[in-house]
């Protein structure tokens, strides 16, 4: 028993360490967006490009990555997906100088999403098959809890590693790379292969689709919704993910057996893990936007702002895996959906008044809720499939989330954008005109730069100026927190009406 559980604990630690890579970067970017547009002149889509397209590329391989686990193995995929992610982000660190570097680091931000879309099912996988049933929220919840941990303390090291070099963002990664690599050779875990065909035509037309539907999403701002390449993007991706559905039902051996969608309950926990997902990751990135615009904060300072929606994550995240193991997902996650949806109203209603002090324990709250949703949904939904369908089932509801979180940040983006260009119109143009107001409301749109354009000159007059852009983006970030609300209490709809009571019945392990 003490080397089983030894073992148990070991390879929980090496996935910990694994997949802390893939949450830490989708925070840490985000606090450094505006000193990487300054330092290599970004576009004005590009510094969405280098989150999005991360987040893109997980949504898009994650199908991929969770069926060629169980097909060649949970332990290799997970440390191929290492050295990819490891590679790519030194390589984003290496970002050149001049005209290419935009396009450099937005190629090597899709290959770390790629990596990780690899390794995640897999390490995920092999937390869920290293304990029984009745132990795999607790264990889960830790997964999930300190990997979160790692996600706060992205924005946070981020925050003092600008202030050597944005470059050491990626390079932290390095060192997190190889301690993975020491423990899963350590741990061995299982390493099972299921010999089966890869469904190359799936891989291509889900990758594609999903490509092109968030593509017309996220360039609808610069595009506009009514122009054709939004339109045809949306179309055209919307079509190439039905005729995916169809011929994968009557494939056999699909990409994704979608027959296991039938199932009420794996069906509800992957739609409730797509609409938080449109609220939690995009959190980081509005949130430090709003830190540093509104707040007038540095980067470090918008590190602990972010931090403090993970007091209350890691902590609730301990007990929503408690309360699977006794009663089942539906018991933590009603309320912590609820709970969500409550915190980050409150947290968008404060945001005008300009007063982190009294309105931190409102983020905390919104970490509460969100920290008893994201592990019980999460593992209810593998306790519904067969063992050796583990990898291909993290794929899926890894896709749902990413998906969820691409469209959250192509959709509040748009809505920010429109949203500031309506609030800095308001606020600026008795002082500065209708023209200056505008020029101040593309470049405070510009990729969310932390230093908006104001008119010359100086003394009373800018500061007033600043002042009132400070307001106008506190106003259109309410607008886009009140909406993730909304997200959370949609989740709470879906858990509360189709999420079944009780715990998971017990799978036997299947050939």
């Amino acid at each position: 028993m003490g080397n089983r559980e030894s073992a148990e604990r070991l390879t929980l630690v090496a996935m910990i360490f694994a997949v802390s890579m893939t949450f830490i970067d989708q925070t840490i970017v985000s606090i450094a967006i505006p000193v990487i547009e300054d330092d290599i002149d970004l576009s004005p889509t590009g510094a969405q490009w280098i989150v999005n397209g991360y987040l893109l590329a997980l949504a898009a391989a994650f199908a991929f990555g969770g069926r060629i686990a169980d097909i060649a193995g949970h332990r290799r995929m997970v440390l191929i997906g290492i050295g990819i992610f490891a590679g790519a982000s030194a390589l984003c660190g290496a970002t050149p100088t001049g005209s290419f570097a935009e396009a450099w680091l937005i190629f090597f931000r899709v290959v770390q999403g790629i990596g990780a879309a690899i390794m995640f099912p897999a390490a995920l996988a092999i937390v869920v098959a290293a304990f029984p049933q009745g132990e795999r929220g607790k264990a889960l919840a830790i997964f999930f809890g300190v990997a979160g941990g790692m996600t706060a303390l992205g924005p946070i090291a981020g925050g003092y590693l600008i202030d050597v070099t944005w470059r050491a963002i990626f390079w932290i990664n390095i060192p997190i790379a190889l301690a993975a690599v020491f423990l899963t050779l350590r741990a061995k875990p299982d390493d099972t292969r299921r010999s089966a065909p890869m469904d190359t035509r799936g891989v291509i037309l889900f990758a594609l689709g999903m490509g092109l539907v968030v593509l017309g999403l996220q360039q609808a701002s610069i595009w506009e919704w009514a122009d054709p390449r939004t339109i045809g993007s949306i179309a055209v991706g919307a079509l190439l993910l039905v005729i995916f559905v169809r011929l994968e039902l009557a494939t056999e051996q699909p990409l994704l057996q979608l027959r296991i969608f039938a199932n009420r309950a794996f069906a509800a926990d992957n739609a409730i893990l797509f609409l938080i997902s449109i609220a939690f990751v995009p959190m980081f990135l509005f949130a430090s936007l709003y830190s540093q615009i509104s707040l007038g904060d540095d980067a470090s300072q918008a590190g602990l702002y972010i931090g403090t929606f993970f007091f209350g994550f890691v902590v609730a995240a301990q007990w929503g895996g408690r309360i699977l193991d006794a009663q089942g997902a539906k018991a933590a996650v009603v309320p912590g959906c609820a709970i969500a949806a409550v915190g980050f109203y409150l947290w968008g209603e404060q945001m005008p008044d300009l007063d982190y002090s009294a309105g931190w324990w409102r983020i905390v709250v919104a970490g509460v809720g969100t920290g008893l949703i994201l592990g019980p949904v999460s593992t209810d939904a593998l306790n519904r499939v067969a063992g050796t369908s583990y990898g291909e089932a993290t794929g899926i509801t890894q896709t749902a989330r990413n998906l969820g979180a691409s469209v959250g940040l192509a959709v509040l983006g748009t809505i920010l954008i429109a949203r500031n260009r309506i609030n800095v119109e308001d606020k600026l143009t008795p002082l500065v005109g209708k023209g200056q107001a505008d020029k101040i409301a593309e470049s405070l749109n510009q990729a969310g730069s932390g230093a908006p354009a104001a008119p010359n000159g100086g003394g009373k007059g800018q500061a007033e100026v600043f002042d009132r852009v400070q307001e106008a983006f506190a106003a259109s970030s309410q607008t886009v927190f009140q909406l993730m609300a909304g997200a959370m209490a949609l989740a709470f709809v879906v858990a509360l009406i189709w999420l079944p009571a009780g715990k998971a019945p017990e799978l036997p392990i299947t050939e």
